[in-house]
């Protein structure tokens, strides 16, 4: 039995609301659809950027259709509005993310969205859970990894290496999922992390071109480093429901389903998010290098068979 043929929770967290926010970034989307499949009420709540994205359009449409959808505009710099959205909600999935992609200013907007949403959480008695999207990239940067056996839960990105060379996508990642667990573990909210890999799925390259470039800025270094991984959306979004689903799941989970270890590898990931990247005709992969393979997933293998 794969996670998505779960039978649907029949305890409290199924018969009150789920909260999604970001529901309008590519990942949110996916869980909440997710949710809604397996059977329950969500509060979607978006940021209001300004734009009618795909998603946008998308989640307005099932919103007419779907009795059990109900739409927030949220400001993540607003507490108050992402209490709004949280009312009644026994659990929240939190995952920000930038359509824009990131620089130096976006750390700063995520690192401060962050605490606003796990102390709304704190204060929200319905909410009994909070599962927090974050990124390999909190894990795999700092001098020296390419020295490291393992790669996995335990393993944080240094902060002042990704600030160095201007990794500002997994500095926001680092930064905010720090926040977040300091301030989880003070109000004593109950949080899982899930530590995504690049995501890959239907119109990545379409819905999602800001994060997954900024994700894949030093890609050749992450190549060389053995750290280099992918995640298919829908298995990324079937941990995510688990890690909610399972009374058991705790701390971090470093969540990928694919790693490049080789050019050919490389190319292949390339085409799939073509056009944000482009193959020369005529480029020829080297088969016989092969990347070391350092990262490490024991922890989500246990949390995926326990659904078996």
């Amino acid at each position: 039995m794969t996670i998505s043929e779960l039978p649907n929770a029949k305890n409290s967290l199924h018969r009150s609301p789920i909260c999604v926010l970001d529901a309008s970034s590519y990942l949110g989307f996916w869980i909440l659809k997710g949710l809604l499949s397996r059977g329950y009420s969500v509060h979607a709540a978006v940021q209001n950027n300004g734009r009618e994205t795909e998603i946008m359009k998308n989640i307005k449409e099932m919103g007419e259709l779907e009795k059990r959808l109900e739409l927030f505009v949220v400001d993540i710099l607003d507490y108050q509005s992402i209490l709004g959205a949280l009312k009644g909600c026994s659990a929240l999935f939190c995952c920000l993310d930038s359509p824009d992609g990131y620089d130096e200013n976006m750390v700063d907007l995520e690192v401060r969205g962050v605490i606003n949403v796990v102390e709304a959480c704190a204060q929200t008695e319905s909410v009994e859970k909070m599962v927090f999207s974050s990124s390999l990239a909190a894990g795999i940067w700092r001098e020296n990894v390419c020295m490291e056996k393992d790669v996995d839960e335990r393993s944080w990105s240094d902060a002042e290496f990704c600030r160095k060379v201007k990794l500002w996508y997994a500095l926001a990642k680092t930064l905010s999922e720090q926040a977040a667990w300091a301030l989880a573990m003070d109000r004593m909210v109950n949080m899982v992390s899930i530590n995504a890999a690049l995501i890959l799925g239907p119109g990545v390259a379409r819905q999602n071109p800001g994060s997954t470039m900024s994700y894949l800025n030093g890609a050749a270094q992450m190549c060389e480093n053995g750290v280099l991984a992918c995640v298919d959306v829908h298995f990324l979004t079937d941990v995510h429901i688990r890690a909610f689903e399972a009374q058991s799941a705790s701390g971090r989970y470093f969540c990928f389903n694919q790693t490049v270890k080789t050019d050919e590898d490389a190319m292949k990931l390339a085409k799939q998010l073509s056009p944000l990247i482009t193959v020369p005709a005529r480029y020829e992969c080297h088969a016989a290098v092969v990347y070391p393979d350092r990262l490490k997933n024991k922890k989500l293998n246990k949390l995926v068979e326990g659904a078996s």
